[in-house]
């Protein structure tokens, strides 16, 4: 249905165009529709006009053509206001390409049988399209298995015989024809192996070996591997095996008897993905003796001249047969191999990626090995495709004017150009020259309007850039129409008249009806602006510009107003505050109060945003005053704030400055003019005082070994704010120091100066003993000596180590040693002459290259008392169950060596004492379980004790035997009776067998569900009398008890009560558990036997 408004819409557009064409005398209707307007097309826009354009095979550069509108009497123009005027949606230009094709390799074994050529142009009115296929147009009506969907070409049943090739498309419509690059469309498959039989290889072991793979026929590249016996066991490139990509073949340097077997070559293609196995060939050694040394021989080496695309990976190959296995090595002639260059492949492959056009030159391969050596050289070029570096852009010209077109791209080889228009090659004649990248068109006349592309292109590739060429013409339109304006009383003002028109149009001012002679105050400028000095009241009133080509006239009325200048007034003009202060700037303008004022706040020449400042301004505005609110001031909003007043007349901007007192900024660069080694001299510059003075300077150093900055100390102290330097005092000796100063003045603390370059304070004895020092433990006769390691920072210079003096008590000599590592913690002494436990007063110096430096207090420490040198005592095992002993013992007699702890080894009497297990205890425990055992069988044990040193002697073995297994068989037949509250439970008795320990008694669990506790009952009866608590559901398992543990679990009996009521007295109830485990309902009681847990 159509839309109700289109009737309407159409008096519109028959309305305004019989105004126009009263408007324009003598020029009919249908000849003005067709002329092309350009936009301010005042005498100053009447040269050439261009805009990027989308250029292929090159860039992207987005089309923009605000400059260009459509026809300014279509329906929509006549009816939009000024603004919509040359709305995008009517603009009319030639085609552009948004999708052009791309090459393509179809997989011919593909699932989808079709290829898609991609193609996509926009324009309006919208492109058409037409393909091309090696030059020939594609026709879709004589070949069924083409087809068209929009822009892109669709081939049914594709096939390599017939359609193979290079793509092209052609986007055409009403302003011009462009073509798109060239696409090509290969097609992917891997055909099968020869089924023939491959002869085999024989060779002597140490001789080199070629095996050809003769792959089938494919395309595009394939990946070769190879196969030895059976797959998938792949042949291991190194650097006796070689699998050349370029070849296919596998390459053996020199044989060896693990090499024989049956090869296949498998190939894999990069596209599909498919794979298949050639025949294989078989590899035997022959029987006449084995091959001697001989010299290498190159058998695949990349090309004497290698081409390859710059930013591609390059790979070039090298391997030789020889015995011994050559070395393969690479140079470059006259050059240094690339960095980024690796070599793979045991050195057989030189890998360049991203090459450059820097790579280029001659690489050499040598394959060497003791018996000589072979080198081969090739010569690898880098190319380039074209690429822009200028294009050409839609142009816009009046007719006549002289288009230059250059473009210019840069490629190796260096490319060549060509020229089309509407798809048709261009050449030079008549108004027409062409020279390489250059077009140049003389007096350009409305045919030579239409669609151009430069074309540069070398053997590598081809690029296209495009461009519409647009010649103009067009009678005078103003718009918009009248103008209003209003000048400031005294001052210049400008009435501009610029109209759209093409040729450019003849312009005369009027006012009233005479014609503007210019004088001294009145001015007409080139741009046929009317300029007036000095403006006054007597100025105001209506200016007509009269615009008139050959193809029509139009006149402008410009309508000037006259008024009081604007004047205002910003306070206060210069304040201090204190950071964190707040502030009010107030801006009140003087203007005529026929105008609106507009007020906009500026912060050193920029606009204040009030939505992005972090809260600190405020605007309040009133009718002709405007308030700035600065609150929570910072340093950073020192500086001159300025406000702008505006009317339609005139704009008056003040300013005002403010200052802002608050903490010193960073002192300058901090040096270190001296440096001892406890000592710098350091100096540094002024900062910004910020409106207060500096008072005093605090001086920080951070080193390796400090937590952040820390202040120093310093002399003089403190630092005044009138000093400029100052020495830090009481450093460390040999210690790496960073040092910065700090600035604080009446309001606070300022930020810290950069860092000072790092500097060491020289070396001195050291200051600081060791701490700590203890000692004790070790084997029987050390003396064992421990200390904590002085901080490197404390070391105070190179050659620091440990002096370890030490005596036995009550002697006078010191014996002292030498510890040379600055990290050692401890000092080892032995001597076979004194006793265990023997006191020794001990001390431990420092020293370094400058000398010795402080010992530590003397402290006693007693020699190692040594492992245990008698075994525990009174050592006793007896079985507890079929898989536990529990052994005891007491300790070895009071003596040097106490043991920290035991050892209990156990192993069975049919077992060697290596093959027993071990187990220690935590602490120094005299009794252990030994678990897990196995039952019925007699075991060995043995004690030992031991500490820190080592273990004491093991005590004599023991014997123990575990006892029988538990029975086996579980009570059965379980019968009870429930009364009350009383359950009366029976089973058969448990008998054991031979090998299980005998019976003597049975446990009985009773257990709640949802509940934690469970209550046990011992009876040596195969029958017991159980109470039921509160209701519920309740579980009762029977166990048979024997010397040798507990025995299996009975099936279990569950007895529910109805929803938790406790049974009455009088009711009673006999019950069985059947071994089917079947259930029976009784009248409260429901019994549900179920699997033993």
């Amino acid at each position: 249905m159509g839309s109700p408004w289109k009737p309407f819409l159409l008096l519109f557009v028959i309305s305004g165009l019989s105004d126009f064409a009263r408007a324009v005398p003598a020029r009919p209707i249908s000849y003005a529709a067709v002329l092309r307007m350009k936009p301010d097309s005042s005498s100053s826009l009447l040269s050439s006009r261009s805009r990027p354009r989308q250029h292929h095979g090159g860039e992207l550069v987005t089309p923009d053509w605000s400059a260009f509108s459509s026809h300014p009497l279509s329906a929509l123009s006549l009816l939009s206001s000024p603004e919509d005027y040359r709305s995008e949606e009517s603009e009319e230009f030639g085609p552009a390409f948004i999708q052009e094709p791309d090459d393509v390799i179809f997989p011919l074994d593909s699932d989808e049988k079709k290829v898609v050529m991609h193609c996509e142009a926009r324009g309006n009115p919208l492109p058409t399209y037409r393909w091309y296929v090696n030059g020939t147009e594609v026709d879709s009506e004589a070949d069924y298995r083409y087809s068209f969907v929009d822009g892109n070409l669709i081939i049914t049943n594709a096939s390599e015989t017939t359609d193979y090739g290079k793509y092209q498309c052609k986007a055409e419509n009403s302003f011009g024809t462009v073509l798109s690059r060239d696409a090509l469309l290969q097609f992917a498959y891997l055909g099968a192996f020869s089924t023939k039989t491959r002869g085999g290889v024989s060779v002597r072991e140490g001789q080199g070996v070629v095996l050809m793979c003769t792959p089938p026929p494919h395309s595009p590249e394939i990946i070769y591997s190879w196969v030895l016996n059976e797959f998938p066991s792949f042949v291991a490139e190194d650097s006796r095996r070689f699998i050349s990509q370029d070849t296919g073949n596998l390459y053996i340097s020199k044989v060896q008897p693990s090499d024989i077997g049956s090869y296949v070559c498998l190939v894999k293609n990069t596209v599909t993905n498919a794979r298949v196995l050639s025949p294989p060939t078989p590899l035997t050694l022959k029987t006449d003796g084995v091959m001697g040394e001989y010299e290498p021989k190159i058998e695949v080496h990349f090309p004497t001249s290698v081409l390859v695309a710059k930013g591609l990976t390059v790979r070039l190959e090298c391997f030789a047969l020889g015995n011994p296995v050559p070395t393969i090595t690479w140079r470059k002639i006259n050059g240094n191999i690339p960095k980024k260059a690796r070599l793979r492949k045991s050195q057989a492959v030189l890998e360049i990626p991203n090459i450059q056009l820097e790579d280029s030159g001659t690489y050499e391969c040598k394959a060497e090995n003791p018996r000589g050596g072979t080198a081969f050289k090739g010569h690898l070029q880098v190319y380039t495709l074209p690429q822009w570096v200028r294009m050409i852009n839609d142009t816009q010209m009046d007719s006549g004017e002289k288009l230059q077109w250059e473009c210019k791209a840069i490629g190796r080889p260096r490319p060549t150009y060509r020229w089309l228009r509407n798809g048709l090659p261009l050449t030079s004649q008549s108004r027409f020259e062409i020279v390489n990248g250059e077009l140049t068109v003389y007096k350009v006349q409305p045919t030579d309007s239409g669609m151009y592309q430069c074309v540069s292109e070398n053997k590598y590739g081809t690029i296209y850039s495009n461009a519409e060429l647009k010649i103009l013409a067009s009678a005078p339109v103003f718009v918009p129409n009248p103008v209003r304006v209003i000048a400031t009383l005294g001052k210049d003002v400008s009435l501009d008249c610029k109209p759209r028109a093409s040729p450019k149009p003849r312009i005369i001012w009027k006012r009233g009806d005479r014609r503007i002679q210019p004088n001294k105050r009145i001015m007409l400028l080139r741009n046929n602006t009317l300029k007036i000095v000095n403006s006054s009241r007597a100025d105001e009133g209506n200016y007509v510009c009269r615009a008139e080509n050959q193809l029509g006239s139009a006149e402008m009325t410009a309508i000037l107003w006259v008024k009081e200048a604007m004047r205002v007034a910003l306070s206060p003009s210069r304040v201090e505050v204190t950071v964190g202060e707040s502030v009010v700037l107030s801006c009140k303008a003087t203007h005529d109060t026929s105008l609106d004022v507009a007020f906009q706040w500026f912060f050193n020449q920029k606009p204040i945003n009030f939505q992005h400042n972090g809260g600190h301004f405020e605007f309040i505005q009133t009718s002709s005053a405007v308030d700035l609110m600065i609150r929570s001031i910072l340093l950073k909003h020192a500086g001159k704030y300025g406000c702008r007043a505006q009317t339609s007349a005139d704009t008056v901007f003040a300013e005002a400055e403010l200052l802002v007192r608050g903490p010193p900024g960073p002192p300058g660069v901090v040096i270190v003019e001296e440096i001892t080694d406890t000592t710098a001299t350091l100096s540094w510059t002024r900062g910004l005082d910020n409106h207060s003075p500096i008072s005093t300077y605090n001086l920080q150093a951070r080193s390796p070994y400090s937590l952040g900055w820390q202040t120093v100390k310093t002399d003089p102290d403190p630092v005044t704010g009138d000093m400029e330097s100052a020495m830090a005092v009481e450093l460390n000796p040999w210690v790496e120091y960073e040092f910065r100063v700090v600035a604080s003045n009446a309001i606070g603390t300022g930020d810290p100066s950069a860092p000072s370059r790092g500097v060491r304070t020289k070396e001195a004895v050291p200051s600081v003993a060791p701490a700590n020092v203890s000692g004790g433990n070790g084997r029987r006769h050390e003396l064992v000596i421990s200390w904590e390691p002085v901080s490197e920072e404390f070391q105070n210079g190179e050659g620091f180590g440990y002096i370890v003096a030490f005596r036995a008590n009550g002697t006078r000599g010191w014996k002292e040693k030498m510890v040379t590592s600055a990290d050692s913690t401890m000092y080892k002494y032995r001597d076979e002459t004194f006793p265990p436990l023997t006191p020794f007063e001990v001390k431990v110096g420092v020293y370094n290259n400058k000398g010795d430096g402080p010992f530590s207090k003397v402290v006693i420490i007693h020699s190692a008392e040594g492992e245990p040198r008698e075994p525990p005592t009174d050592v006793k095992a007896y079985s507890i169950s079929s898989s536990e002993i529990r052994v005891t013992w007491k300790p070895p007699n009071p003596g040097p060596g106490k043991p920290r702890g035991y050892e209990v080894s156990y192993w069975k009497d049919v077992e060697q004492e290596e093959a027993g297990k071990k187990q220690q205890t935590v602490k120094n425990e005299t009794s252990m379980v030994l678990m897990g055992l196995e039952g019925n069988s007699l075991y060995l044990i043995t004690v030992k004790g031991f500490n820190s040193i080592g273990q004491g002697p093991a005590s004599v073995a023991v014997t123990a035997k575990s006892r029988k297994a538990p029975p086996a068989q579980p009570p059965s037949k379980l019968l009870w009776i429930q009364e009350g509250n009383n359950v009366s439970l029976s089973w058969d008795p448990v008998k054991a067998k031979d090998n299980e320990s005998d019976v003597i008694g049975y446990m009985v669990l009773l257990k709640q569900e949802g509940r934690g506790h469970n209550q046990v009952t011992r009876t040596i009866n195969p029958s017991t009398m159980l109470s039921l608590p509160e209701g519920g559901t309740y579980i009762i398992e029977v166990r048979a008890l024997s010397e040798g543990g507990e025995g299996a679990v009975s099936s279990q009996v569950r007895l529910v009560t109805s929803s938790g009521v406790r049974a009455k007295s009088n009711q009673c109830s006999v019950h069985s558990l059947p071994q089917s485990l079947t259930w029976t309902a009784l009248l409260l009681v429901l019994l549900v036997p179920s699997a033993s847990w």
